[in-house]
């Protein structure tokens, strides 16, 4: 096993990979920008060695500089949690050369699936239902033209080189294809440091089920079953649950198996989730692999009892599987809700600034993964989240009333975040009912943010005419320019009412 693990990452991801390797005895390693100097796994890594400015690429893609920490450190491996290098072939070639264990899968089967065209190529050949799209990277415009008439309007443009909604745009017309390109390119670039984009045909209002998998390097291969994360805003999850309401056990153990063969064709190793779409008659397609762990890998982990951080690690260091897929089941239901720094009345903007209270929810079925605290300053450089809300109960109802119990005792003041929205969200009759799409938030909630801006004017009347009535005059009469205007306390309200013992 490794003495030193060094963590590529930052914010609450990276403070549940300290969190796994404390457990197992491991001693840590974190790296960090200039601006997360005083970051919450800044300060929970056994030792910390900066990597540059606050941009990305400066800092948290720099592959020189994280090897060249993981050297002066000492550090035998380097986990690279989600995002950045996780899904970087290029960066696990690397250390495979420099002899330091990448906790991930090999740089081979990477190459193959974070490249997701090449995927798509190996998927169509193994006999996995793919969704009509694009199997190579044009060079010219004319071609990408070409391939969306071919698969009709609308049509999706994605990232070949990563995942999270990055570079992802819906285009509905020849006349959006080009700037759509342009923006996807960027963002990939951004993102990934890759700007490759492809084309798919769009499915209109799919749910979103994705299988998570585990696989050693003696040729073991488990799935741990599913998730789902149709509820999304800007191709970005936002809560994911399992098990999913739309899958039956002959569904599950169909999907399950293909996910398996997924992994078996690309060679792949470690923790990865295959991903797929399914639509209203229930056929389902791949989508893609996420070569990495998942942002919402905790509702597996309540549902099945696997920790799949510890997973990535003692397969990375050379152990095997101990259980077999006869040995896994599901219990009971979870969901997760993502926080993010964002303000939802303005179409989810960014919101930076300095987080001048935080109470965490607490109780039996509740996990809250943060990467936050009290007096820190939400930096405005990289991916907004600042922690997920995860709960389980024995069933979806009582795993829904957890979850927004859970989110009324959560308290995060100084900068706009989603709690409120997630409120509704979890609240909402459809929602409720396991009625999901991925076109849910489109459907129920494109007018939010004016239907809240409007009860926020509401509180503040309310909070005026409460600060109005403390400032009143004796016997309830209000001062208004030298005269006294009456007006009613709300002790009056009560009726007939005494103190008395408490019993």
């Amino acid at each position: 096993m490794f003495k030193k693990i060094l963590i590529a990452n930052r914010g609450e991801i990276a403070v549940r990979v300290i969190k796994a390797c404390r457990e197992m005895g491991i001693s840590t390693v974190a790296v960090y920008s200039d601006v997360d100097r005083k970051s919450l796994h800044v300060q929970m890594a056994d030792e910390a060695v900066p990597i540059g400015p606050a941009p990305a690429i400066e800092s948290y893609l720099n592959m020189d500089r994280i090897i060249a920490a993981a050297r002066a450190t000492g550090a035998e491996a380097i986990h690279p949690g989600y995002g950045f290098l996780a899904e970087n072939s290029d960066f696990a070639r690397r250390l495979e050369k420099e002899k330091i264990v990448f906790i991930g899968p090999n740089s081979t089967a990477l190459e193959l699936v974070g490249d997701k065209v090449r995927a798509r190529q190996t998927m169509e050949k193994a006999g996995v239902p793919i969704i009509p799209g694009m199997n190579s990277i044009p060079k010219d415009i004319s071609e990408y033209e070409v391939a969306a008439k071919k698969l009709g309007y609308p049509v999706m443009i994605k990232a070949s080189a990563g995942g999270g909604g990055k570079g992802m745009r819906i285009v509905c017309s020849e006349q959006e294809l080009r700037p759509g390109l342009e923006a996807g390119r960027r963002e990939a670039k951004s993102a990934f440091g890759d700007e490759s984009v492809y084309l798919e045909k769009y499915i209109e209002e799919p749910r979103h089920v994705e299988f998570q998998v585990l696989a050693d390097n003696y040729g073991n291969t488990v799935h741990l079953f599913e998730r789902e994360c149709s509820i999304q805003r800007r191709h970005q999850k936002i809560v994911e649950e399992s098990p999913s309401q739309a899958l039956d056990p002959a569904l599950r153990a169909k999907m399950g198996e293909t996910a398996k063969k997924v992994v078996r064709a690309a060679g792949y190793n470690n923790a990865g989730t295959v991903e797929f779409l399914l639509d209203k008659n229930k056929n389902f397609f791949f989508l893609e692999v996420n070569a990495r762990l998942q942002v919402e890998h905790p509702v597996t982990e309540f549902c099945t009892g696997v920790d799949l951080v510890r997973q990535q690690i003692r397969i990375a260091a050379g152990e095997k599987l101990s259980f077999s897929q006869k040995d896994l089941e599901q219990r009971g239901h979870a969901l997760e809700c993502r926080i993010y720094a964002e303000d939802a009345t303005k179409n989810f903007l960014p919101s930076s600034g300095k987080i001048l209270f935080l109470k965490e929810p607490k109780g039996p079925g509740v996990r809250h993964d943060c990467g936050v605290y009290s007096g820190w300053e939400v930096p405005i450089y990289y991916d907004p989240i600042l922690a997920k809300l995860i709960v389980w109960a024995e069933d979806r109802d009582a795993a829904c009333d957890r979850m927004l119990a859970a989110l009324n005792d959560y308290a995060i003041l100084g900068i706009s975040t989603s709690i409120s929205f997630l409120k509704d969200v979890v609240n909402h009759p459809e929602f409720r009912a396991g009625r999901t799409n991925t076109g849910f938030i489109k459907n129920h909630f494109e007018n939010w943010g004016e239907k809240e801006k409007s009860e926020d004017k509401l509180r503040l009347a309310l909070a005026a005419a409460a600060f109005d009535s403390i400032n009143s005059g004796p016997s309830g009469k209000k001062v208004v320019g030298g005269t006294q205007k009456a007006t009613v306390s709300p002790w009056q309200t009560l009726g007939h009412w005494r103190l008395g013992e408490g019993r």
